[in-house]
């Protein structure tokens, strides 16, 4: 069988890989062990959060399927931070655990070019020191110039609950143990995280009428128009306590992250409960939220309680807390440690520069998250297609991850991506994903005419309504003081322009339409020129910092030895031996290289292209 891309692995980076692949005309093979298995959510069925958020509504801005999947499954949606700025304001969606991957899969069935493969991968076919194929363990070969590994948690996985080990990518799976042990044959490298995942619970086991009630927020992801969900179900507060702490305590010494069972290093921001007992010592509580899995299931995540204690400890731990006194364990907490990549091996297009056709998005990365997964995927998909897309760090989140994983590497534990990664994050909202990135998914070909047109003629209202309001003047007569008193707005103490009256903290959109019935009635139209017009002055301060970021970027550093700069520190000149930034603006991003450094770069950048100086 000969393909033009192979995708291995049908988690959330495969799915957005294979359908990008196929989505610009090649023949693609997406490899799973089970078709069942495809868009599975292995911890929490949920969606988006800070930065992720973004993440998904990027992947809808360039034509990918999470975010419109996740809407059709969303049982309950949150914005998150909403009394702060709009740069980290964030929306999440609880799904239907049933329902999302069988969705995903059905979409994936129906997508043109693209073919399921049931099997296991086992060994990368490479001739001519480029890759030629795959062979599965079954003896089958699947003959590609370009494969996509988005292995997830299952490359040599191995579950870890209490003293019990079971090699596996997630419960009741097989590991990718072959594949792991082909490519440490052909010297790639291969590191080891840690990831795990909590207690679910049976529903009807927990005193609901004791905990704290989450509330449920209108909102979507897809910039698609909404449809109507599937149904909806509460989600509850509840906390750990003093006996929840001792109970993990006395039995530390049975725990596979602190007795030495576990080697790999697990996500920094989605701690074990036993971690988060131990680092931090002075809480004297821990809050959990309790999450129906689905419509259809008893299931409920208890998100906060991740863990690999044993079966026995965590019957007590679950017991001690308020409201799950008499709660039954349906599937006992693990942790699964797994083989990854060093990422910082990899170039933007997330290609292995060492071995040509060959591209990895996932946690093969490094990285953690469904979102991040998702995005890497639909890159690594596009590029091992034949098409290009580097999105850079002013751009899009999905830059800024490729470009932290590529020229930093994850640090030693699984990456998770924050507004605070961001330099440009005022720029990059999830408000505006697709103003951002629709016209590059446009120019691939990975945007529908339909998408487009929609996407095209908001646009063209946004700018027509942005005119209209700054031509119209308001004069501080009685008659106009008269108006906006009875729509609850503050009277005009001079005559101003729309625009200018807009742009006062305490005016907004919606109160102003009955006014002016010439102001958009869509909401997505009013959002954005309400935003375009109050946060003007800082997108302007926004976009002068992105310019001088961006003129870091026209200095290549190709061929220059840093070891030879004698006015580089030893350490400096190490740091940038290793990580080899291709740009001025790459070098400056590497934790440890100083701004003076930046500037003895600029000067022998400057130098060897006869120049006096750059900066």
């Amino acid at each position: 069988m000969v393909y033009d891309v192979v995708v291995v692995g049908a988690g959330h980076a495969g799915c957005e890989a294979a359908a990008a692949a196929a989505g610009l005309g090649r023949h693609t093979a997406l490899l799973t062990f089970h078709r069942a298995q495809i868009g599975r959510l292995s911890c929490n069925p949920a969606m988006g959060g800070l930065a992720k958020g973004c993440l998904v509504r990027e992947i809808d801005a360039l034509g990918g399927l999470m975010g419109r999947v996740t809407d059709q499954a969303t049982i309950q949606f949150r914005r998150l931070n909403t009394r702060k700025g709009l740069a980290v304001q964030a929306s999440r969606a609880q799904v239907d655990v049933d329902l999302y991957p069988g969705l995903m899969r059905a979409a994936l069935e129906s997508t043109k070019n693209l073919e399921i493969v049931e099997g296991e991968a086992a060994e990368l076919l490479i001739s001519g020191g480029r890759i030629v194929g795959l062979r599965l363990a079954d003896g089958r070969e699947l003959r590609t110039t370009n494969v996509v590994l988005t292995t997830g948690t299952f490359l040599g996985g191995l579950l870890h609950c209490g003293e019990q080990q079971t090699a596996g990518g997630r419960i009741g799976e097989e590991a990718a143990l072959a594949l792991s042990a082909c490519m440490r044959s052909l010297g790639i490298p291969l590191n080891r995280l840690k990831t795990g995942t909590t207690p679910r619970l049976a529903a009807e086991s927990i005193r609901w009428d004791l905990l704290e009630k989450q509330p449920d927020d209108p909102g979507h992801f897809s910039f698609d128009p909404p449809g109507k969900r599937p149904g909806s179900r509460d989600m509850y507060i509840t906390w750990t306590n003093a006996q929840t702490h001792q109970i993990i305590r006395e039995a530390l010494h049975r725990s596979p992250m602190f007795s030495g069972q576990i080697q790999g290093r697990g996500p920094r921001y989605c701690p074990s409960i036993e971690d988060k007992i131990v680092r931090f010592a002075d809480k004297d509580r821990h809050q959990l939220f309790l999450e129906p899995e689905g419509l259809q299931t008893n299931r409920v995540y208890v998100n906060g309680t991740s863990t690999s204690l044993p079966k026995d400890v965590q019957e007590l731990l679950i017991h001690s807390v308020f409201g799950l006194e008499e709660a039954e364990i349906l599937q006992y907490g693990y942790a699964v440690e797994y083989d990854c990549i060093d990422a910082t091996s990899l170039g933007h297009d997330l290609q292995l520069r060492s071995l040509p056709g060959l591209y990895c998005a996932g946690q093969i990365n490094g990285t953690s998250g469904y979102e991040e997964a998702a995005a890497q995927g639909l890159i690594a998909g596009i590029h091992a297609a034949g098409g290009s897309l580097r999105l850079g760090r002013d751009e899009a989140y999905i830059g800024v991850m490729i470009d932290d994983l590529v020229s930093r590497g994850v640090g030693g534990e699984p990456y998770r991506m924050f507004p605070s990664r961001a330099e440009h994050r005022l720029l990059l909202r999830e408000d505006n994903a697709d103003r951002r990135l629709s016209p590059k998914a446009r120019a691939l070909g990975l945007l529908p005419e339909e998408r487009w047109s929609r996407f095209a003629e908001k646009e063209r209202e946004i700018q027509q309504q942005k005119s209209w309001i700054k031509a119209q003047i308001l004069v501080p007569d009685a008659s106009t003081q008269e108006r906006l008193a009875s729509s609850s707005l503050p009277p005009l103490r001079k005559a101003q322009s729309l625009e200018e009256y807009l742009r006062r903290p305490e005016v907004e959109w919606m109160a102003l339409r009955p006014m002016f019935p010439e102001l958009s009635a869509q909401p997505e139209v009013g959002e954005q020129v309400e935003i375009d017009v109050k946060y003007a002055g800082y997108i302007v301060r926004e976009e002068g910092r992105r310019a001088d970021a961006q003129r870091l970027e026209q200095f290549s550093l190709e061929g220059v030895d840093f070891m030879q700069i004698s006015a580089l520190s030893m350490e400096c000149r190490e740091r940038l031996s290793r990580a080899l930034p291709p740009t001025l603006g790459a070098a400056a991003r590497l934790p440890g290289v100083t701004p003076a450094a930046i500037d003895t770069l600029a000067l022998v950048v400057a130098r060897r292209d006869g120049k006096e100086r750059y900066l």
